[in-house]
């Protein structure tokens, strides 16, 4: 016996209003700009188009298919057991940070969001997805420099933007050459970036990673299993660090006062609110002179974007005017 057909909303609740992925997912659509999603496409127990979300290879053609559909992206591919990120949200960081940007945006009386190759941007911990700069690239025309510290994923990400004409000379992807930095080895001297990124791993061993994924699976199959497969995959460098996510906010904050003066503004997610005291205490020790905290929020899941800069106002006006301004 069937559980009675649930009645869904028009837009998914929480996600940015300029978010392409509010509305429910056009199959139909998906599947004709890549048909190779159709074989995954069925109707589930509330009968509704669906894609079974425990299978890796499922959401990998759900993404090719909406990377193709809406962002043009031709060719996009990853190696197995590689982190496979749920669009939509990855899209809405991009968003939320934009209005930040468009914030700050003195040179314009509208405060418009900044757009062009002019606002470059360091996506820290690329990942073999490169989906941070694909999104930041094709929704506001930024420029990308993107970091990581595994030598397979720089070549995926490469591989990609490779393979789409309109990705080539907007994304430059670096090899961090020394796991313990993260700065430090990837900006060069007198380079200058408007933003970074930031999607820390955040558990603190694989044994919690594993925990956590079956707590995932049981939360949303309401049953109890004693397997469960990483449904967007991930090596142990994009799941998990020592300390957890704690403790890797932490040694970003820290690093990041190195370069104070080389970016205009800092910014990572945080996926456990208990983990913001300590990050506010280190912005504090680091001289942080402004910190935003936005909240994000995707269904049920709440998330947070946290950024922090270390400019004075007249520093800032300076920057935009640099930059941003309309030659």
């Amino acid at each position: 016996m069937h559980p009675p057909k649930k009645e869904h909303p028009e837009e998914k609740s929480g996600l940015h209003p300029r978010n392409k992925h509010r509305a429910r997912y056009d199959f139909p659509a998906l599947i004709a700009s890549s048909p190779e999603l159709k074989p995954f496409v069925q109707v589930n127990a509330y009968g509704d188009a669906s894609v079974d979300f425990f299978n890796p290879q499922a959401v990998k053609a759900l993404n090719k298919a909406l990377l193709k559909h809406y962002y043009g992206i031709t060719h996009w591919d990853i190696p197995a057991n590689y982190l496979c990120p749920p669009i939509p949200g990855r899209a809405d960081y991009l968003h939320h940070i934009a209005d930040l940007l468009g914030d700050q945006n003195t040179v314009s009386t509208e405060g418009d969001i900044p757009r062009g190759p002019q606002v470059k941007c360091l996506d820290i911990g690329v990942g073999a997805n490169c989906i941070y700069p694909i999104l930041g690239t094709k929704e506001y025309g930024w420029s990308f420099v993107g970091a990581d510290i595994d030598p397979v994923a720089i070549k995926s990400a490469n591989n990609i933007i490779q393979a789409n004409p309109s990705l080539k000379g907007k994304i430059t992807c670096r090899l961090q050459p020394n796991a313990a930095d993260i700065f430090r080895g990837i900006i060069q001297p007198g380079e200058q970036f408007d933003l970074t990124l930031c999607n820390p791993p955040f558990h603190a061993s694989a044994a919690e990673a594993k925990a956590g994924s079956l707590r995932k699976v049981r939360n949303l199959k309401g049953q109890r299993v004693a397997k469960a497969t990483l449904n967007f995959g991930g090596q142990h460098n994009e799941l998990w660090t020592a300390g957890g996510e704690a403790a890797f906010l932490t040694n970003l904050v820290r690093q990041s006062q190195e370069f104070a003066q080389s970016c205009f503004w800092f910014s990572t997610l945080v996926s456990k609110s208990e983990n913001l005291k300590n990050v506010y205490k280190a912005l504090e020790q680091v001289n942080a002179l402004e910190v935003k905290t936005l909240p994000m929020h995707q269904g049920n899941k709440a998330s947070r974007l946290l950024a922090w800069t270390f400019f004075t106002p007249a520093q800032k006006a300076d920057w935009v005017q640099r930059r941003w301004a309309k030659k």
